[in-house]
C-alpha cells in the first residue's frame, strides 16, 4: 500500500473515497463537516434519515457523491462525542479499512486525523492509521497454489493539517514494516522457516541496512563456548541449531547496547515429554520471539535510531530422537550452573539461559528477552496483555509506559524469591520446571538465575504472539511496544 500524507483542504482533494466520522449525537467531525458543506448538506441529509446512528464501529458508505472531487464517503461511527481512548480509535480505524478493504476503486483519502483522542497527538494518530490499515490488508499467500483475490485498493491518503503528521508515517510504515516480517516469519511452516532459514533472514537484514551485522554461529561454535543447555535441545532434530547474533550500531561507539533476546524454537513438538496431537500445528509459532527481534531490528534501521541495539536469536527445533535429552538428565549450561531436565517440552528456558549469558559480552546496559514460553500465562492474562515479569522496576516501569502508547499491553508479574523454592532439585542447581503452580513466574525465575549481572525484563508472549481458531495467524507483537520503547530512549 502506497501511503503519504496531503494537508490541503479535504474538499479539494480528488480520490475515490473520503472517511470522516460521525459521533452517536448525529454530530459531524470537522472534516465530515466539511464535506458536508461541499455537498450541500448530502450528508447531514442522510444522518437526518436515520442511515446511520454514529455507533462506536457503524460504518455507512455513500456511493454516489455528486459534483465532487470525492466520488464516494465512508462514515464511520465515533460513539460519544467525546475524547476516544486509543483501543476504540484502533477499533474505528479497523471498522473503516474493513470496509473499503475489498472495494473496487483504488485509492482513499482518510480524514480522522481531526478525531480527539485521548493521549494521542496528530504523530500518534497518523501511525496508528497506517499500523492498523497494514494489519488489515496483510495476507500470507505464500503457500497457496492459486494466488490472493487482489485487492484493487492501492493508495492510502492522510489528511492531516500538522506537519507533524510526517513523523507519524514514517514511525506507522517502520513499525508495520516490522511487524508484518514478524508474521510473515511466523505464518510460514516448519518446514520451510528451519533455523537456516531464520538465520538466511538475517543476514538479508545486514544486506539491505548498513548499520545491522550479523553472525551466526554453528553447533561447533556453540560447542566451544560451552552451550550445553541449548545444544541439548537441539539434540532431537537433524536441523543445526544456530545462534543468530545481530548488532545495529546506531549509538555513539561506546554506547552500551540495548539487547533484545528471541526464542527461536521453529517447531517444538515437546521432545520426549511430547505434546498432544490436537493443535500441535501451531507450534511452528513457537519462534514468534525471534521473528519480532526481526522485525523491531528492521524498524529500527528503518527509523535510524540514534541506539546501539543486539538482537540475539537461538534458533533449533525441539522433536523426539534417539539423540534428543530425556528426563531426568543433567544439562551443564554456558554459565556453569547444572539443570535437572524434569520436561522436555519446557525447553525454551533451556535455549534462553545460554543465550543470556552470552548476551553478558556486550556489555549490555539493559536485556529484553521475549519468548512464547509458557501456556500458564494464558490462564493467568489471557490474549490481551504480554506477560512482563524483570528485576529492575525502571526497565519494567518504561516498557509498561511504552506499552500503553503503541497499544501493544503488558501486566506485570512479581518474580519474588519464595518462587525460586520451587525450581530446586536434587541432582542439579536447578530443575528446569518448578511444577503446576505459576508457571509463567517459576519459567521467569528460572532465566532470572543468568540475568544476575545486567538490567533485565522477560516478556511471556505465548498468548499474544498469535492468533488461534478460524483467525488463526500471527500478530507480529510485540514488534509495536519494542519500537515504541526504543523510540522513547531515542527521545529521552
Amino acid at each position: 500500500m502506497n501511503y503519504s500524507i496531503d494537508t490541503n483542504s479535504l474538499e479539494t482533494l480528488k480520490k475515490n473515497c473520503a472517511i470522516v466520522g460521525i459521533y452517536s449525537n448525529q454530530t459531524l467531525s470537522n472534516a465530515a463537516q466539511i464535506l458536508d458543506n461541499a455537498t450541500n448538506g448530502l450528508i447531514s441529509t442522510v444522518v437526518k434519515r436515520g442511515d446511520i446512528l454514529g455507533k462506536l464501529n457503524d460504518t455507512l458508505l455513500l456511493n454516489v457523491i455528486p459534483n465532487n472531487n470525492i466520488e464516494r464517503v465512508l462514515l464511520v461511527g465515533l460513539g460519544e462525542q467525546k475524547p476516544l481512548t486509543t483501543k476504540n480509535y484502533r477499533k474505528v480505524l479497523a471498522a473503516a479499512i474493513g470496509a473499503i478493504k475489498k472495494s473496487r476503486f483504488d485509492s482513499a483519502v482518510v480524514a480522522l486525523t481531526d478525531i480527539e483522542v485521548e493521549k494521542a497527538d496528530v504523530t500518534l494518530k497518523t501511525r496508528q492509521i497506517v499500523e492498523v490499515f497494514e494489519d488489515a490488508m496483510y495476507q500470507f499467500i505464500d503457500c497457496k497454489s492459486k494466488p490472493a483475490d487482489e485487492m484493487t485498493l492501492k493508495s492510502i491518503v492522510i489528511s492531516a493539517t500538522d506537519s507533524a503528521a510526517q513523523s507519524g508515517l514514517a514511525q506507522g510504515l517502520a513499525i508495520s514494516g516490522g511487524v508484518s516480517l514478524a508474521k510473515h516469519l511466523a505464518d510460514l511452516p516448519a518446514n520451510i522457516c528451519t533455523p537456516t532459514f531464520l538465520a538466511q533472514q538475517a543476514l538479508t537484514l545486514a544486506t539491505n541496512f548498513a548499520a545491522i551485522e550479523t553472525t551466526v554461529l554453528d553447533v561447533a561454535d556453540m560447542e566451544k563456548l560451552g552451550m550445553g543447555s541449548l545444544l541439548a535441545v537441539a539434540r532431537g532434530s537433524r536441523e543445526p541449531a544456530k545462534l543468530i547474533s545481530l548488532e545495529y550500531k546506531g549509538g555513539e561507539t561506546n554506547a552500551k547496547p540495548i539487547v533484545l533476546v528471541g526464542k527461536g524454537l521453529t517447531f517444538d513438538a515437546g521432545g520426549i515429554s511430547l505434546k498432544p496431537g490436537a493443535g500441535m500445528d501451531e507450534m511452528k509459532y513457537d519462534m514468534c520471539g525471534g521473528a519480532a527481534v526481526l522485525g523491531t531490528l528492521q524498524a529500527a534501521a528503518e527509523l535510524k535510531l540514534p541506539l546501539n541495539i543486539v538482537g540475539l536469536i537461538p534458533a533449533t527445533e525441539n522433536l523426539p530422537d534417539g539423540q534428543a535429552n530425556k528426563p531426568g538428565d543433567v544439562l551443564t549450561s554456558m554459565s556453569g550452573k547444572t539443570i535437572e531436565v524434569l520436561n522436555t517440552d519446557a525447553e525454551g528456558r533451556l535455549i534462553l539461559c545460554d543465550t543470556l549469558t552470552y548476551a553478558k559480552r556486550f556489555n549490555p546496559e539493559v536485556v529484553i528477552d521475549l519468548a512464547t514460553l509458557t501456556g500458564a500465562v494464558l490462564v493467568a492474562l489471557g490474549r490481551v496483555p504480554s506477560g512482563l515479569l524483570g528485576n529492575d522496576d525502571a526497565l519494567c516501569n518504561d516498557l509498561i509506559s511504552a506499552s500503553e502508547t503503541a497499544n501493544d499491553s503488558v501486566w506485570r508479574l512479581p518474580l519474588w524469591e519464595e518462587y525460586q523454592e520451587q525450581l530446586k532439585s536434587n541432582f542439579a542447581d536447578l530443575a528446569n520446571i518448578g511444577g503446576k503452580d505459576a508457571g509463567t513466574i517459576t519459567a521467569a525465575c528460572f532465566l532470572a538465575n543468568f540475568t544476575e549481572e545486567f538490567r533485565w525484563a522477560h516478556l511471556d508472549i505465548a498468548g499474544t504472539a498469535w492468533r488461534t481458531g478460524s483467525a488463526k495467524g500471527a500478530t507480529g507483537r510485540p514488534v509495536p511496544l519494542l519500537t515504541q520503547y526504543l523510540l522513547n530512549r531515542a527521545n529521552a
